[in-house]
């Protein structure tokens, strides 16, 4: 006969292994590009696993039906970890830069962070967003894997 305090830990070894796979589920999002009526816009990489130093290539899409405008050059791109730390921003003159319906922009990161240094293996997030004609905010986000 099983003692109590071990199927109390197993109940709550499985419970907790439950709630860890519904997160990483949520996080690990691979829906990357989804055309839609009204506004929207994509990140879309080539894959969602990278080898540490790896060059990604990242595409930011209107996937909507109106145009979007950006404060920047950057296309308000940003590169973070899980936690929320800035990574990584490019360098962007500070001109008004517009998407049109189905229009594409490519980005190209080499995993180096804004201050000079590597990044890290982990999962990081790759955010954008831009507003519409009507001032409507449109953000969208990614994650991705570095690996060793």
């Amino acid at each position: 006969m099983l003692s109590k305090s071990l199927i109390i830990f197993i109940g709550v070894g499985l419970v907790s292994a439950l709630a860890f796979g519904i997160f990483l589920l949520d996080v690990k999002n691979t829906d990357q590009l989804i055309f839609v009526e009204g506004n929207s816009v994509s990140i879309v990489t080539e894959k969602i696993d990278f080898k540490k130093g790896e060059e990604m290539k990242l595409q930011i899409i209107n996937s909507g039906t109106t145009p979007l405008v950006f404060s920047d050059a950057s296309y308000g791109l940003k590169i973070t970890g899980l936690s929320g730390i800035l990574m990584y921003s490019p360098i962007a003159a500070q001109v008004i830069s517009e998407l049109e319906p189905g229009d594409e922009i490519i980005f190209s990161w080499d995993q180096i962070k804004n201050d000079g240094s590597p990044v890290l293996e982990g999962l990081y997030k790759i955010s954008v967003n831009g507003v519409d004609k009507e001032g409507n905010i449109v953000e969208r986000s990614t994650t991705v894997t570095i690996w060793k």
